[in-house]
């Protein structure tokens, strides 16, 4: 297992469970890839809140969080309709970027046109 610096660069599903040496079926990964990291993003999120005795423990906590999500999709879990469609029913400020409902980074652009002007991140 590497290092806090070195999960925090990885983008690629695959390199997730690759970084925790972790087997999968890349079918299952292929077909619930944003489902799966959604879910494990949540997880990573809510460990950031907390404050661990080591990075070791939060490795460890990571690669728990990415079996669990892995494993109840591979069991079946299946999201509902409401969970994969909540993110239309906020669209955001600009309707651009759809990374929050309060963007503060909106511009006129072009004759009334307003656009993001904020580059986003992606982090799990």
């Amino acid at each position: 297992m590497g290092t806090v610096a070195e999960f925090n660069k990885i983008t690629d599903t695959e390199d997730f469970f690759d970084f925790f040496d972790l087997e999968f079926d890349e079918r299952l990964v292929n077909s619930k890839r944003f489902h799966i990291m959604k879910k494990f993003g949540e997880m990573v999120d809510r460990a950031k809140q907390n404050n661990w005795d080591s990075d070791t423990k939060l490795l460890e906590y990571y690669k728990f969080a990415l079996i669990t999500v892995y494993k109840n999709f591979e069991n079946g879990y299946s999201p509902s309709a409401a969970d994969v469609w909540e993110m239309f029913d906020k669209p955001s400020a600009c309707g651009t970027c759809s990374t929050s409902s309060s963007c503060s980074d909106v511009e006129e652009v072009s004759h009334g046109v307003h656009a993001c002007t904020s580059t986003t991140a992606i982090s799990f």
